[in-house]
């Protein structure tokens, strides 16, 4: 399982005009929810959040939404944001342009956003450039947890975000089962001692993310 859990570099130079982290003078981190909503897990991080007054982003699947729509109004109506996480978790290295784009498109359907983060961080350089001409913000990251990956333990993934959080971050977790053994471990964790170190915690929306362009 291959994957940087902090922001590549590379790929920062290669693609300037994708969001990789926002440039805030302010001590706030830009929490994001990728593969949900499930049934259990996001009611559960919700929760999570409002107990800190936190704001997230939940880049949610096409198919998940249209099973469990009650979960997803419960994400905006506390006053989060979505983007669209394709409708079935495509990855955009493994589908040609067309039938990716149609992806989207009937996730659309279901995710009123035009805030999009391609499953794997797998995007090529055609799908990115339709996208953007569509008018949809591609959200990268500059911090991965790493909760998905089996072979961690919770410390493992807690040792990760500690050290790579700042001011700007924008940090990825998981509501999905794959991630619960240890999104449950560290996401109560990050959000107590960030907060204690006197951070917020903010959602994305069109045109939060100053590009991180390279001078």
């Amino acid at each position: 399982m291959l994957y940087w859990a902090k922001g590549n570099k590379l790929l920062q130079t290669l693609y300037p005009n994708w969001i990789w982290s926002v440039r805030t003078k302010e001590k706030k981190i830009y929490l994001s929810f990728d593969d949900g909503p499930h049934p259990e897990i996001t009611p559960w991080v919700l929760d999570q959040l409002k107990a800190y007054k936190a704001k997230a982003t939940f880049f949610c699947i096409g198919k998940n939404v249209a099973a469990y729509p009650e979960v997803y109004q419960r994400i905006l109506l506390e006053g989060h944001r979505t983007g669209n996480h394709t409708m079935n978790h495509l990855n955009g290295w493994k589908s040609n342009t067309a039938d990716y784009f149609n992806n989207i498109l009937e996730a659309g359907k279901y995710i009123d956003s035009k805030l999009f983060r391609p499953p794997y961080g797998k995007l090529t350089r055609f799908q990115g450039k339709a996208l953007r001409q569509a008018g949809y913000e591609i959200i990268m990251w500059s911090l991965l947890s790493a909760d998905f990956d089996t072979r961690l333990s919770p410390s493992d993934c807690w040792e990760l975000v500690k050290k790579n959080y700042r001011a700007g971050s924008i940090l990825v977790f998981h509501d999905s089962e794959k991630a619960w053994p240890r999104l449950k471990e560290i996401l109560p964790m990050f959000l107590e001692q960030a907060s204690r170190e006197g951070y917020t915690f903010d959602a994305l929306a069109m045109g939060t993310a100053i590009k991180n362009r390279v001078e």
